[in-house]
Formats: structure tokens, sequence, C-alpha cells
């Protein structure tokens, strides 16, 4: 890939998302540090500036129509086009969480930025990334989300909330439908699991640091061209689904 490959990382002020940005900003590529909150997406952005990135703030709440528009159209503006999207914003919707007591309004949350968020950027970037030599997208899932895992025994993964767990097994079924869809482009598409990383997202309590879980975001974002898609990936290889 180029040393000017541009990518953009949703929810990247913080966590895991800062993470990806401040690797793949490492080897030279302009990154787009999308998140809603205008003063950590400035302190991210100076941040990751001082570490030698290029990266500018792209304001993006994945929840809303109109900041996405925008969003692809400051980026489309900024630097011409877009070669990297890595969907990693999202919510857990809080805990505790079962499927008994979950709000119908909590679920309604989590996937409207979990899984519909992801729609909403992907279909936005996707003219930009359809012009690229070299596209990718990157969506970060989680190994709650799999099918195969919740139904091994013998495999405990834990009080994982419900709403959560659901978004991310929803956003890997979409993952494989963008594949197929897009299966006449260039466009290496996967999801990638963080293992139990330590953010804010689960109060700190994961046994992975932030840049450890940014490692398959990485690691996908930078396949060669014949490289993998329509899979699901941790640091370890494939997860099943």
């Amino acid at each position: 890939m180029s040393e000017r490959t541009i990518a953009l990382v949703t929810g990247a002020n913080k966590g895991i998302g800062y993470e990806i940005a401040a690797g793949l900003g490492a080897l030279g590529w302009r990154i787009g540090v999308g998140a809603r909150d205008q003063q950590r997406r400035d302190t991210a952005v100076e941040k990751l500036r001082a570490a030698g990135t290029d990266a500018f703030g792209v304001p993006l709440d994945v929840t809303d129509d109109a900041s996405v528009a925008a969003a692809a159209e400051l980026i489309a503006g900024h630097t011409g086009g877009l070669d990297v999207l890595v969907n990693n914003a999202a919510i857990t919707g809080g805990v505790p969480q079962t499927p008994t007591t979950v709000y119908p309004a909590t679920v309604r949350a989590v996937v409207e930025t979990n899984v519909i968020g992801v729609i909403r950027v992907t279909n936005a970037m996707l003219p930009m990334l359809r012009d690229s030599a070299s596209p990718r997208i990157v969506n970060m899932s989680s190994s709650v989300g799999s099918l195969a895992l919740q139904t091994t025994p013998g495999i405990d993964m834990g009080q994982v909330p419900a709403a959560y767990l659901a978004s991310k097994t929803f956003l890997n079924a979409l993952t494989i439908q963008y594949v197929k869809e897009l299966s006449d482009t260039n466009i290496l598409i996967n999801s990638g699991c963080p293992g139990f990383t330590a953010t804010d997202l689960n109060g700190f309590q994961g046994v992975r640091t932030p840049q450890q879980g940014a490692a398959i975001a990485i690691h996908l974002a930078t396949l060669p061209d014949d490289g993998p898609t329509g899979g699901f990936f941790d640091d370890a290889g494939t997860v099943s689904w």
C-alpha cells in the first residue's frame, strides 16, 4: 500500500479506536479520527500529531444520517478519497443486561450504533472505497457474538450484555452480506475480534491493553491484495461464526 493511504477509524478518540489510528498512522498513513465528542476528538488528533501521525478530525455520529453524510463530504474534500474504513464505534448499552431484563429501548440503541451505524457509515464511504486501488473494510466485532462459541459445551463467555452480544452476531452476518454483494469488487471486508480488552466499554475489566486489542484491526486493514475476505479473525487466527 502507498504511504499516503487514507483511513477512517470510527470511535477513534479513545481506547482501541485510538490505538488503531495510532498503529495505522505509524505506517505513514493519513488518518481520519472519527468521533462525535469534539473535545475528545481534538485531543486525540493533537496527541496523534505529536507522535508524528498525519491525523485530522472527522466530526462523526454514526447514528445520525446528516453527520455521516457530512463526514463523507469532509473526507472527500480534505483528502480526495478513502482507502480503508475501520468500523470501530460501539456501545454496550450498560450492565447488567439479560434477555429477560433488558429494555427494548436499550436493544434499539445498541443496534443503532453497532449495526445500523456500520451500514450508515459504510454506505456513505463506499463510493470512495470503490475508487481505491486497495480498499479494505474492517468491522470490529467480538467473539462473544460467535454462535458457535456460545453453544460449544465447556466454553464460558461470561456474563455478556445481551443486546451487545446480539449486535455483534448481527454485525458478523452483515459482514458476510457485504462480501457477497461486493464480490465483484476488490474490496476486502472482514470482521475482527480484539479480545477481552480493558476499555471503558467494560469498565476496564479486560486483560488486554488497547494496543493489543488494536492489533487485529491493523492486520486486517493492511492485508495484501490477495488476502482473505469474508472472514472473522482474532490474533490467533480464524474465529468460528
